[in-house]
């Protein structure tokens, strides 16, 4: 079989497909026609059956399918090292969102194009995003070429982007509008957590959601903090308050979940409501470490996310993986957790999942979108290789990745971006950085 001119073959010395080592090609990869995936095999397969298409191999790498980050605020790399070593509250109410007042589109968009860049160049190609100013946020990732859903923080106190509440359904109607069928761009909702949003505010945001068929972001049980304030306000958990306002629901994806009872895992895996973990986050802000193996084992849809690079302080979903995998071994004082499959998995089919898209992206298939990356393993330290799924959660850093297509379209060759000018972003966040510095000093002189 011939093909048209604008297919894309796409081979590596390896190819693995899912996240598991069984599912492993030698000399394999996929074609393309479009934006979606219409074979998968050998390298001498594809060449054969679509003789006229266009030709991209790399030899010592492995193709494999796009990281997912279900949890982060792109924004927030303008702030990465901005404020460091304190805990959570503190570090929200006197230092973030006293800063965030002062934040405009401009400064939104150039921060979501230099965290968009971050992560294209270390193998993410779909992300889930709560901030301020969503559509810029929406702006940036398009311009990028990048897959995302991503929503307009929704508080209860006024916004910085929008001013009072009133207007920020008027503002995600708008983001609804303009994105709808969008090819990349899925529009969530995103009241930020049960601590700066009401009882009727969240309830108000799951009927907006119901109608727009979109997924609930939600910051879920983050800390001892956070759940010791909602128990003193309405003498239940976090989770159990969502739950009796109705809002445990299948479209719920619940961000960090770190503090949890008994009773809240079964809740969460009987309504279906699925997990993004963020394991360096929550350990960088001292939250605790969430009970993944546990919520796995009761069937709760577990992904991964990096939060924003202002508590991480980066968005690499390799060295978040390494993290992961290891962090619940300790804890647990169990070897066996957490393999290095069952955490590949949340970064790619998991996430996938949590996201309602594992018909389209999450795994190399016929049929799905053509989202994926290469990794380059003719490196010492990816030498030598017995399980892949191995290398990938415990050896391989963002750095390695070389090649990253999105939807059919090459975003990254060889290292070099192909949708962002990186040069211009990075001279463009010295000179927020600047600014953001200057209106800090100024808010510590006025206190």
């Amino acid at each position: 079989m011939t093909a048209k001119n604008d297919m894309i073959i796409l081979t590596a010395g390896y190819c693995l497909p899912e996240p598991f080592q069984s599912s492993l090609i030698t000399d394999g990869g996929i074609a393309v026609d479009g934006d979606t995936i219409i074979a998968v095999g050998t390298r001498e397969q594809l060449l054969d059956q679509y003789k006229e298409a266009k030709h991209i191999h790399q030899p010592d790498g492995l193709l494999m399918p796009g990281l997912i980050n279900t949890h982060t605020h792109a924004a927030m790399a303008c702030f990465r090292g901005f404020a460091d070593d304190l805990p959570l509250m503190t570090w929200l109410t006197e230092h973030i969102f006293p800063v965030e007042t002062h934040l405009t589109e401009d400064i939104v968009y150039s921060s979501t194009l230099l965290s968009c860049a971050e992560m294209i160049k270390s193998g993410t190609t779909s992300f889930c995003d709560m901030y301020l100013f969503a559509k810029e946020v929406a702006k940036a990732a398009d311009s990028c070429g990048m897959r995302s859903w991503l929503g307009e923080a929704i508080y209860d106190f006024p916004s910085p982007n929008y001013g009072d509440l009133e207007n920020g359904f008027v503002y995600m109607t708008e983001l609804f509008e303009t994105y709808k069928d969008h090819a990349l761009i899925t529009p969530a909702t995103t009241p930020h957590s049960v601590y700066t949003c009401s009882p009727e505010l969240l309830q108000r945001v799951s009927r907006f959601a119901a109608e727009k068929e979109a997924l609930f972001v939600v910051h879920l049980s983050e800390n001892k903090a956070e759940v010791e304030t909602c128990m003193n306000q309405y003498g239940v958990t976090p989770t159990e308050h969502l739950n009796k306002l109705g809002l445990l629901q299948a479209n719920t994806l619940a961000a960090h979940c770190v503090q949890l009872t008994d009773n809240d895992i079964r809740l969460l895996a009987e309504n279906r409501v699925k997990v993004t973990h963020c394991a360096e986050s929550n350990m960088k802000l001292a939250s605790g470490i969430a009970p993944v193996p546990t919520m796995l084992k009761e069937g709760i849809t577990v992904s991964i996310g990096t939060d924003g690079a202002a508590s991480n302080n980066d968005v690499d979903m390799f060295t978040e993986m390494d993290t992961v995998a290891k962090i619940h071994k300790v804890a647990a004082l169990d070897s066996t957790v957490m393999t290095a499959e069952e955490t590949l998995h949340a970064a790619t089919l998991g996430g996938a999942k949590a996201l309602g898209a594992e018909d389209r992206i999450g795994s190399l298939a016929v049929g799905k979108k053509a989202d994926c990356i290469i990794v380059d393993f003719n490196q010492p330290h990816l030498s030598p290789v017995y399980n892949f799924p191995s290398h990938l959660v415990y050896v391989v850093k963002g750095g390695d990745v070389t090649h990253s297509m999105i939807n059919g379209k090459m975003v990254m060759e060889n290292r070099t971006l192909l949708t962002i000018d990186e040069q211009q972003v990075k001279t463009r966040m010295g000179e927020l950085a600047r600014l953001l510095n200057e209106i800090r000093e100024k808010s510590r002189k006025t206190e």
